[in-house]
């Protein structure tokens, strides 16, 4: 596996329903912190543009994505 980057494009793969993320959601890595440990700051967004939510994943919380992966939508009520 590659080392995520500075605004790579991500998927997540743990849920945190309480900010409305589920395992599969698109985020964009806007920082990363390697002290005390590697994490990424991810920021999810609406369609419109909107910060849906800006997380602090630990390496196994996110992961590339990959050229088999689908992209697809769901409704966000789905999340709560």
């Amino acid at each position: 596996m590659n080392a995520l980057n500075l605004l790579d494009t991500i998927i997540a793969t743990t849920d945190f329903p309480q900010d409305q993320v589920l395992a599969g959601d698109l985020g964009t890595i806007v920082e990363i912190y390697t002290r005390p440990h590697l994490a990424y700051e991810v920021e999810f967004v609406n369609p419109d543009g909107t910060t849906r939510a800006l997380l602090t994943l630990t390496p196994d919380q996110a992961r590339q994505l990959g050229a088999n992966d689908i992209i697809t939508t769901r409704v966000l009520a789905l999340a709560a």
